[in-house]
């Protein structure tokens, strides 16, 4: 090889990042069209975590997806100007696996250039352990030119902030020199990033949010803390969302795709899923999880500690002090549990059988004259369904109790 070839700096302009960088080192590589690199494959990889217990097996996939990595980085050494490109995997065909890949393996990836024509690449990619051939496919890539980065000359933006490929700063934003965004986020005039805070792909900040800013907790000392966010949340008109704090363990995470409405608040330490919704003014105080497809209604609030659990809708003006209980209806100050998030569960594809099981739980629950431990002990003792076990679960992990206390009225407000 006449030099070094940099992995890490190229492997971050193809889609991929850890546990799924899987190129270790480049052991050959022809300009003409072929570059060998080597994979150690390691009992430590996230990946054998479930696949499989017991008997850790490299998923297919990451076979696949180490040969297009190394593909890409043929592609991207070959270019004149490879921070100006990202290489994406766009097709595979006559795959075939032969033997499985194991900790202690030693994968050998060889790809070969069959055609290029424009931004297109087809080759040929070959995994082997020692002499034995584990997986082969041919592989179709694209090298796409990547989205400039636009900065409105009224932005304060950090020369040390890190924003990816296509990211748009409105007028009179602010960006720390901490903060990182991933590709395609929008932050729009006058919003407000700061602290170590880690953004994802695709985030949209609206004027006047605060995000990342110091947490309002009195012991706070200015300690280090993080904020990070996944891709695609939306993040409305003066939304506050705050990082860490040391006695919380330093972070506060946000996941994917979620909905903060104008003026709802996150505090420090919270740990919020995806696909949640935040009405106006909604609030939670440190320490708050909230699961996956909850819904948190307008001026709610979520005491600190407490849970709000997965596909849980919170009404309007409902203050929670225990624990909301996943697939519930919860209203009310003090909340109450006006039934199951009907609704709701059918708009996310929940089968007839699967709210039926959990309709049952939730009669056991608030309905039979059992008292906590004996409606658990009952539902543990009949055929066990995933969401039950979630609900059971749930409850025998609370901390701060649950709201299992039932409403009298007969007509539940408004699922969702």
């Amino acid at each position: 090889m006449p030099h070094t070839i940099d992995i890490p700096g190229l492997i971050r302009q193809i889609p991929s990042q850890y546990p799924f960088v899987l190129v270790d080192r480049v052991l050959e590589h022809d300009p003409g069209g072929r570059l060998v690199a080597l994979k150690n494959v390691t009992g430590s990889e996230e990946f054998f975590q479930g696949h499989f217990p017991g008997q850790p097996v490299m998923p297919g996939v990451l076979l696949m997806e180490g040969l297009a990595q190394a593909a890409g980085i043929w592609l991207l050494e070959d270019a004149p100007d490879p921070g100006g490109l990202e290489v994406h995997l766009v097709g595979i065909d006559a795959a075939k696996f032969r033997r499985p890949a194991v900790p202690g393996d030693q994968l050998r990836l060889e790809v070969t250039v069959l055609r290029r024509r424009g931004a297109l690449c087809r080759v040929r990619g070959e995994v082997r352990a020692g002499e034995h051939r584990v997986a082969e496919a041919n592989l179709l890539l694209l090298a796409a030119a990547v989205p400039p980065v636009q900065v409105d000359p009224t932005a304060r933006v950090a020369p040390q902030a890190v924003l990816g490929p296509g990211v748009r700063v409105g007028a009179y934003a602010v960006i720390g020199p901490q903060v990182r965004l991933g590709k395609g986020t929008v932050v729009e005039a006058h919003a407000v990033i700061e602290g170590d805070t880690v953004a994802g792909e695709a985030n949209h900040f609206y004027p006047f949010c605060s995000v990342g800013l110091a947490p309002q907790d009195l012991k706070y000392r200015g300690e280090a803390t993080r904020l990070v966010m996944g891709d695609g949340n939306t993040v409305r008109e003066f939304v506050t969302i705050h990082r860490g704090t040391a006695g919380g363990g330093g972070l506060t995470r946000i996941g994917d795709h979620n909905l903060f409405m104008a003026y709802a608040h996150v505090a420090h330490d919270c740990q919020v899923g995806s696909h949640t919704i935040f009405a106006n003014g909604a609030t939670l105080a440190g320490h708050v999880e909230v699961g996956d497809y909850a819904t948190i209604g307008a001026y709610s609030g979520v005491h600190q500690f407490c849970r709000v659990g997965p596909h849980a809708f919170m009404g309007g003006y409902t203050v929670a002090t225990k624990d909301v209980l996943p697939f519930s209806m919860t209203v009310g100050n003090r909340a109450c549990i006006y039934g199951v998030n009907t609704v709701g569960l059918q708009r996310r594809g929940f089968s007839p059988e699967s709210i039926a099981a959990i309709r049952h739980a939730f009669r056991v629950l608030v309905q039979s004259r059992l008292n906590t431990t004996g409606a658990l002990e009952r539902l543990e003792q009949e055929p066990p369904g995933p969401e039950v076990r979630t609900l059971v679960e749930f409850i025998r992990t609370a901390q701060r109790g649950v709201i299992l206390k039932r409403h009298g009225r007969r007509h539940p407000p408004e699922e969702g």
